[in-house]
């Protein structure tokens, strides 16, 4: 049954979706930020040092991110609900099969290709799916699917440390893939929605269903650049906050606590930022450029904590610190994503997020080994974390290159407009300059 075009209707089944995204949201990436937790089991099972057990989570970030352009044209072809579905199952696979590992290369092949493989499959099409739904509220909107990140970590963090205890590695991954498993009904809510911003004909090439064609786009171009590098250091706390809680001093319950903290901030900024960001007062690439920055300084600060005294400590200095990267990071996240149908158009916001996960991919693999690496060097994770957060930083002066990132001496008409539909780079609205006795004219100027 093929639905009516209609547009955005900034409500209705849309919060179905929102809260399918924020599900999809936390058996994804929540996942793999609490699964750090096992790291040291690992190491210890398989005898490898920190640096190769981080291969297991870096493989998974890249596979999902690089195969998300697959995803993207998966859900082009056939809709985004049978295309998520399918990635439930293997993900759940994935966890089933690493349950049974005998060498760390099983894990790699199960947590890192088959599980990366599945995630690949449903955060970009969910994602795109949530911003296809909203226009006024989008950022809004976006920001709740991207809490299930800080409220899945909050949660499994310390379950999964209550599993590893009492389970083992083994038993706690074949749990997971039990839960990982509910992103197949999670599938099931994305129902399709057809809008006036759509292309009239299916893609015609597998080149053209990936969306390549959107590179040409200036703007879409600085984006990924800047992307590409925040994505260096952006994923390590997914892999090395909890060891680095661990290497500071604190036992298993406050290393979890430590990811914790850092979730509750992430959850505590996604919906101001997305208020802030719907009511139009700032336009958001200034407001992705500023938040990418502040991200970068909490993962410094995250960094430079002081060593605590015993295990028994809170580690007050590193709770703060990840709080601090938490709120952060989390009014940060949705930005990325909701300022693509600006650079892009409406019809194009599927393929565009494939596309931004493709660069995330990048620093995804490149950056967790490099962690361990420095770790392993210099025997703690303080240069890993002075490391990651350079590289945020200067993802975020990249930004700088994108339209209306830097303050101009032009006023726009009205704080509040929509973002345009049809992908133009971040128009100046066109207004009519003051004239005596017309209380409808708006003072239009330029440097």
């Amino acid at each position: 049954m093929t639905p009516k075009p209609t547009g955005p209707p900034d409500g209705g089944w849309g919060w179905v979706v929102a809260a399918a995204g924020f599900a999809v949201n936390g058996l994804s990436y929540g996942v793999l930020r609490s699964l750090g937790l096992a790291f040291p089991d690992f190491a210890e099972y398989f005898d490898r040092n920190a640096q190769e057990t981080a291969w297991v989570s870096a493989l998974a970030l890249a596979v999902q991110q690089a195969a998300s352009p697959v995803g993207s044209a998966l859900s082009t072809r056939w809709g985004a609900r049978p295309v998520v579905m399918v990635g439930g199952v293997l993900t759940s696979l994935g966890f089933v099969f690493s349950a049974f590992a005998h060498s760390l290369l099983h894990l790699y092949l199960g947590l890192g290709v088959l599980a990366g493989s599945g995630w690949a499959l449903v955060f970009a099409p969910a994602l795109g799916t949530v911003s296809r739904y909203f226009s006024r509220r989008r950022v809004l909107a976006v920001g709740l699917a991207l809490m299930g990140n800080g409220a899945s970590s909050l949660l499994l963090a310390p379950a999964l440390q209550l599993l590893l205890d009492n389970f083992g590695w083994r038993g706690a991954l074949l749990l997971l893939g039990a839960v990982t498993l509910h992103l197949t009904p999670c599938g099931a809510l994305l129902r399709p929605l057809a809008l006036p911003g759509d292309p009239l004909a299916l893609p015609r090439s597998p080149l053209a269903a990936l969306g390549l064609g959107l590179f040409r786009r200036p703007a879409f171009l600085v984006l990924t650049l800047g992307t590409a590098l925040v994505g260096v250091g952006y994923f390590i706390p997914y892999v090395h906050l909890a060891p680095h809680a661990l290497d500071r001093g604190l036992g298993g319950y406050g290393a979890a606590l430590v990811v914790a903290a850092a979730a509750v901030g992430d959850i505590g900024a996604r919906l101001p930022c997305g208020w802030l960001a719907d009511q139009g007062w700032v336009p958001l690439p200034r407001l992705l450029t500023i938040f990418g920055a502040l991200t970068g300084l909490g993962l410094l600060a995250v960094g430079l904590v002081p060593v605590v005294g015993n295990e028994d400590s809170w580690g007050g200095p590193l709770l703060a610190a990840a709080g601090v990267y938490g709120l952060s990071a989390g009014s940060f996240a949705p930005l990325t994503f909701c300022v693509l149908p600006e650079l892009v158009g409406i019809g194009n916001v599927v393929q565009a997020t494939g596309l931004v996960m493709l660069l995330l991919s990048l620093g995804g693999l490149l950056g967790p080994p490099l962690s361990g690496f420095l770790k392993d060097e210099t025997g703690d994770f303080t240069a890993s974390f002075l490391m990651c957060g350079s590289f945020v930083l200067s993802g975020s002066f990249i930004y700088l290159g994108l339209p209306k990132a830097l303050p101009s001496c032009r006023q726009a008409s009205r704080p509040g407009t929509p973002p345009p539909e049809m992908g133009e780079l971040l128009p100046v609205p066109q207004v009519a300059l003051l004239s005596p006795g017309d209380p409808h004219s708006t003072l239009d100027t330029t440097c």
